[in-house]
């Protein structure tokens, strides 16, 4: 089997090591920097336990307490300030919470020494309640069978934030159902009204104790459903809102899958949203445009398993970040801002994957190279091309901070 060798160092050749890492305040608090001078855009700076970081800022997804190919070092010379990591669902079927919390949380676990947000499992209980036999929701939680051993597991909005305290995230969510897009307005209310009665319950035994296992603050978001009906939108942010949490979530089937429905629902919440409540939508980021779409609407955070899964499956971002009327845009280079790297057209191409990259396998490796690797199935390849997707996101982000605070 082939190994790339981890690099110890940051790409400043300073030694990653939790040591050099500046002091930690235990807040958590959302501060408005600047708005854009004519989009609801805007930079804030949020401040966590694990430091600080700045928006809009893109999460890479560590969904099984790993993001995929990439080291903590990857994450950090790609431009990672924090990272949604270890979901709870996943966590609770493997490793299991006494092996995170004999490790002291999920931070020491993965060697991730940044801020840190976590998800209440309600969107894979969503995935599995498609098939009853193996995942049923009532009024309760979820009942589903853990996919190895069988054992029927409880995922209630008591046993998530439990979880979620077991994980030690510095963000974590009430747990909560996810709207499908399909069932219609009555599917969308009774997934909204059990969204709240959890929102209470999660609201609860959150606050027995606001803090993780391991003493540190955690901030708490809610999350607004609704599905594509704006009243019923309206209503779950106002809830939401009404609960006086750290932070709001836009969740629900159809964001970030439908970018357009998204924006609008975005345009229907955003008035009532306040400045000082950190702005985050689910499951957002297939393809770098999405973030500048939703931050020109107003969004702070956002996550997106697609960045690494597509690297892997040989789906690598080419395109070039313009200014246009006063914002940006992703100017694709190649069919939908992707170049398919299996291609033979590439089997001779000494160019980097995009033009203008800053990232470390543009600096250093070829498309020719890469396409090389892929066809080889060599492990290597997943690890280079996963730094790259993420760093583009990043770099997209960094570009659009700058932009607003020169507006």
């Amino acid at each position: 089997m082939q190994m790339l060798a981890l690099r110890p160092y940051l790409e400043d050749n300073s030694p990653f090591s939790p040591t050099t890492l500046p002091i930690m305040h235990n807040i958590f608090k959302t501060e408005l920097v600047k708005q854009h001078a004519t989009l609801p855009a805007r930079v804030t700076t949020v401040t966590t336990p694990h430091g600080e970081f700045s928006t809009p800022a893109f999460m890479p997804v560590g969904t099984r307490a790993y993001v995929n190919c990439m080291s903590p070092v990857d994450l950090v010379n790609a431009g990672s300030q924090i990272i949604l990591g270890g979901n709870t669902y996943h966590m609770l079927c493997a490793p299991g919470t006494a092996i995170i919390q004999n490790a002291g949380g999920m931070h020491p676990f993965m060697d991730w020494h940044k801020p840190m947000l976590t998800d209440s499992g309600g969107f894979q209980v969503f995935s599995l309640s498609k098939n009853g036999n193996i995942c049923k929701i009532d009024a309760k939680g979820a009942h589903f069978k853990h996919p190895i051993s069988g054992q029927v597991i409880h995922l209630t909005p008591q046993s998530s934030i439990q979880t979620q305290k077991i994980i030690g995230a510095d963000i974590i969510m009430a747990f909560d159902e996810c709207t499908p897009e399909n069932g219609g307005r009555d599917a969308a209310l009774k997934a909204m009204e059990r969204t709240h009665r959890w929102l209470h319950e999660s609201i609860a035994e959150h606050r027995k104790n606001p803090h993780s296992e391991y003493g540190k603050k955690q901030a708490l978001f809610g999350i607004i459903q609704g599905g594509s009906f704006r009243d019923l939108r309206e209503q779950s942010t106002q809830f939401i809102l009404d609960a006086d949490l750290d932070g709001i979530a836009i969740g629900g089937e159809v964001i970030g899958f439908d970018m357009k429905k998204t924006e609008e629902v975005i345009d229907w919440v955003r008035p009532l949203l306040p400045d000082n409540k950190t702005r985050y939508t689910m499951g957002v980021g297939l393809n770098p445009q999405d973030l500048i779409d939703v931050v020109a609407k107003g969004i702070d955070i956002f996550d997106c398993v697609a960045p690494t899964r597509n690297a892997r499956h040989g789906s690598l971002y080419c395109g070039t970040i313009v200014e246009e009327n006063n914002w940006l845009h992703f100017q694709n280079n190649q069919e939908n801002g992707k170049i398919l790297i299996k291609k033979s057209i590439y089997a001779k191409d000494n160019g980097p994957i995009m033009e203008n990259c800053e990232c470390y396998t543009c600096k250093h490796y070829t498309r020719s190279y890469l396409h090389f690797l892929f066809k080889q199935k060599a492990l290597a390849y997943n690890n280079l091309a996963c730094i790259h997707n993420i760093h583009v996101m990043h770099d997209v982000c960094e570009r659009m901070r700058k932009l607003i605070l020169a507006s």
